[in-house]
């Protein structure tokens, strides 16, 4: 149920994989948002232009600092990994933690790797440890130790690879081990976006997606990214839903009425709840009384995964101050009800610290 959410961060099909991809930003001065970072980049790449024109040897090739990127999942960390590849003029690679299951799947991929090309491993923090044993000297030195036969008969091989950058992408940063981390020159941890921030690229979409002017009024986009949670993914895929409910119901044309009309229809309200998330909410007051209750017995009664409601609704409704953990359970909170017009909680209810 999760990955069908119209207001889930991660993609849900490859359809959508594929129309992202013709809006994202292919360059450092398209991207929107993430001012530190795109900052840091900038001066970064720019070193590494300039010190490989300043370079005598021909042969010798400067490469960027390994890029380690973490942060909630549709926040644009596979679409930097591409932009810096076409910033330093290079090819990049792409491949994930799980997809490297043995030692010998890393040495595949370094091996084709050209000079000053980009790495970029998604899912970083889900490499097996024994793939790690191969990173470590690929990334200091760059060569691949593999060993050969086992006991007496053992003997260790270097491969040499070409210089390359890794870009690793989590959106786990704490699983990732103390000596994987380390071996990254930047790293960033990449925040929500404001809404003036999605408003421009909403903008910037509804151009390559050929909508008129008029549909690109801010007051109609503003709607938009206002239920988008910050995040450019649901922004664009929320985009394109108004503009086929636009296409069909009104001509093509745009109004505040009818985007509301197209995300009411969707299930999704004015800050960017859905059904399941507003489910999970009266749940809590109607049966619970508000709280404090535990995760598994919300789940039983919405009949609903534990990992489903922790993992997928509930960040959210923390984030926006709707829900408190405490050492008892979950608990609503009066913005919550003020929201939902659900009966307010009793005038004794009192918010434990967040654990």
């Amino acid at each position: 149920m999760a990955t069908e959410r119209l207001i889930s961060p991660t993609e849900t099909s490859p359809v959508e994989e594929h129309a992202n991809w013709a809006l994202r930003p292919k360059t450092l001065d398209e991207y929107v948002g993430q001012p530190d970072l795109i900052e840091r980049l900038l001066i970064a790449i720019q070193a590494v232009k300039s010190r490989q024109d300043a370079a005598s040897d021909i042969e010798h090739v400067e490469q960027l600092e390994h890029v380690l990127l973490h942060g909630p999942p549709g926040l644009g960390k596979t679409t930097l990994a591409h932009v810096i590849s076409t910033e330093l003029g290079t090819k990049v690679h792409t491949t994930s933690g799980p997809a490297l299951a043995r030692g010998t799947d890393l040495v595949a991929v370094l091996t084709r790797l050209q000079p000053g090309d980009v790495l970029f491993i998604d899912e970083i923090h889900r490499l097996p440890v024994a793939v790690e044993e191969f990173i470590y000297p690929a990334m200091e030195d760059f060569r691949i130790d593999v060993c050969l036969d086992t006991g007496l008969n053992a003997r260790t091989v270097q491969i040499n690879c070409a210089p390359f950058t890794l870009i690793g992408a989590t959106t786990r940063a704490g699983l990732l081990s103390s000596p994987l981390r380390s071996r990254f020159g930047i790293t960033h941890h990449l925040k929500y976006y404001a809404e003036h921030e999605l408003v421009h690229i909403l903008n910037r979409s509804a151009n390559l997606l050929k909508m008129s002017a008029s549909d690109q009024d801010s007051s109609t986009l503003s709607q938009i990214a206002e239920r988008s949670r910050g995040t450019p993914r649901i922004a664009n895929r929320l985009l394109r839903r108004v503009r086929d409910y636009a296409d069909v119901r009104a001509d093509g044309q745009l109004s505040d009425s009818i985007v509301d009309a197209a995300l009411q229809l969707e299930g999704v309200d004015a800050i960017g709840l859905d059904d399941l998330d507003r489910s999970y909410l009266s749940t809590i007051r109607k049966v619970y009384n508000g709280g404090p209750v535990g995760l598994e017995a919300v789940a039983a009664t919405m009949n609903e995964d534990t990992g489903t409601l922790e993992d997928v609704v509930e960040p959210y409704l923390l984030q926006i101050g709707f829900l408190a953990r405490t050492r008892r359970g979950r608990m609503l909170t009066q913005r919550a009800c003020e929201h939902l017009g659900l009966e307010k909680l009793p005038a004794s209810f009192t918010e434990e610290p967040l654990i």
